[in-house]
């Protein structure tokens, strides 16, 4: 079943008398059982805390038991699921809310129901509704029909709450779905492998939408206008392939007619082989995910227009493939920016922001209000932050603190990294402006700090998802960081503080 079809409601009632094929109930741990878990226990015949003081379930954060026909509830399944013994913050609440979505899509049921008291707590409704959703969503997604006989028959999650809640939840469901489904359409785009996912495959997606979604224009430039616009950092990336480069540029105009824009750049590589520094043959299948940063960007302007937000936005994504050949960019050659900027190539394999720098360049003729870059950029991140944060950078602290705190609450988190110029001094060249790497220390500042160089006239920030866009065991994308970039656009919004 597609994922897309999973659909999402909510209303107020007692649990116990909730009819579904799976009931969900979240329990704390280490604590006498209070509210809807009470209730249910005692209309249950003290089922569930039998199960604790037995053993069976320990209530710690992430544990789940199944109970079938469960006494005294109209539900066919009881799913316990552990909220540990701590504040659920929204982390927590993610990682309770996966285990409870992997769970009820093992079981046969095609319909289940929430009961969302200890989720909700004395948080706002919407936001957790929208994370409910979201993260039910994204674990129904299957990149093959059939993966492995893994499929799933729920079809439908109903979220039990307090009657004053019941709009603002079921405004937050809806939401909460379109960022799961968009989510999904990232993952499916960096988990299609590089043969299939190309340049001109990620400009036929962008036309797709805009078809789809008639607020969003695009327009596609090919390497004829590229050279006009002399984009030299860029083309130097694909001088190595017969896949031609392009620059895709969506926009989504909701706002006011003169309201700044947001940007998006999204580094799309559709497969890094490294050009001439060629990169280790272990693991280079994964190159097919250096395009995660452009997935993320479609899958925002997905959401936005699904959404109908009142706010613009603009996508950008340079799009391109990099392979060693006789025509490719050598170490040593020296290209010459869009911004008239030379840069010496030291290493054919810091390639990213080499099409970053000429697309950020081209980013001011929109005069946004700010221009956020997302790319795999580097390892260097991945030593540093691991599988658990995306590398944020910025020239503006308060854009920095709101990308900060988006993350926070949509549990997509980043942590900031200096931009200091004493940084600036391994990015020196004899033979041109700047170099494109800066020796093997702080390899991730280094490259924002290239990047910086090209992003002085406006408000910037970048985001280094090299450790979080797609997982190497199991092999997949995260759609990381949609949910991240979505609350940040919902904050301009006010959205929460009208829930």
């Amino acid at each position: 079943m597609p994922d897309h079809d999973l659909k999402f409601s909510a209303s107020a009632g007692a649990p116990a008398s909730c009819t579904t094929d799976c009931l969900i109930l979240p329990v704390v741990a280490g604590k006498p059982l209070a509210g809807a878990a009470a209730a249910l226990d005692a209309a249950s015949g003290g089922r569930i805390e039998q199960l604790r003081k037995s053993g069976d379930f320990s209530a710690k954060a992430g544990a789940t038991l199944l109970v079938h026909q469960p006494p005294g509830l109209a539900a066919n399944r009881l799913l316990l699921v552990g909220a540990g013994s701590e504040p659920l913050g929204a982390q927590e609440r993610a990682n309770l809310l996966a285990a409870a979505a992997r769970a009820t899509l093992a079981t046969p049921a095609k319909a289940a129901a929430l009961v969302a008291e200890e989720l909700l707590g004395d948080q706002s409704p919407a936001p957790v509704a929208r994370l409910v959703a979201r993260s039910f969503a994204t674990a129904a997604y299957r990149y093959r029909a059939a993966d492995n006989g893994n499929t799933h028959q729920l079809r439908q999650l109903h979220l039990l709450v307090e009657r004053a809640q019941v709009n603002a939840c079921a405004k937050g469901l809806d939401l909460g779905r379109i960022i799961g489904a968009a989510m999904n359409s990232a993952r499916r785009l960096g988990d299609l492998p590089g043969n299939v996912c190309t340049p001109s495959h990620l400009a036929d997606h962008a036309r797709a939408l805009a078809k789809a979604h008639p607020q969003i224009r695009v327009q596609v430039l090919g390497e004829p206008r590229l050279k006009q616009l002399k984009m030299g950092a860029l083309l130097s990336v694909t001088a190595g392939t017969e896949q031609p480069a392009c620059l895709i540029a969506l926009e989504y105009r909701g706002g006011a007619a003169r309201q700044a824009p947001v940007v998006l750049v999204g580094k799309g590589v559709t497969f890094d082989s490294g050009g001439i520094s060629l990169k280790p043959g272990a693991k280079m299948d994964e190159m097919k995910y250096d395009m995660c940063g452009a997935a993320s960007v479609l899958g925002v302007m997905e959401a936005v227009a699904a959404a109908q937000l009142p706010i613009s936005v603009v996508g950008l994504i340079p799009a391109v493939e990099n392979l060693p050949s006789g025509t490719a960019t050598k170490p040593g050659d020296v290209v010459t920016s869009m911004s008239g900027k030379t840069i010496e190539i030291l290493n054919t394999d810091a390639e990213g922001r080499l099409i970053l720098c000429d697309t950020l360049t081209y980013a001011a003729r929109y005069k946004p209000a700010v221009v956020i870059d997302i790319a795999t950029l580097t390892g260097a991140c991945v030593v540093a932050l691991g599988k658990q944060a995306t590398g944020l950078f910025s020239n503006d602290d308060a854009l920095a603190e709101a990308l900060l705190a988006a993350g926070t609450q949509a549990a997509d988190r980043a942590w900031r990294l200096p931009l200091w110029k004493e940084y600036d001094e391994q990015l020196k060249s004899n033979f041109a402006d700047l170099a494109n790497v800066g020796g093997p220390e702080a390899g991730s500042v280094t490259a924002a700090c290239f990047l910086a160089r090209f992003a002085k006239d406006y408000t910037w920030a970048h985001l280094d998802i090299a450790g979080t866009a797609w997982n190497s065991s199991p092999k997949g994308a995260t759609g990381r960081p949609v949910p991240l970039l979505m609350e940040y656009l919902l904050g301009r919004l006010g959205v929460d503080a009208k829930a």
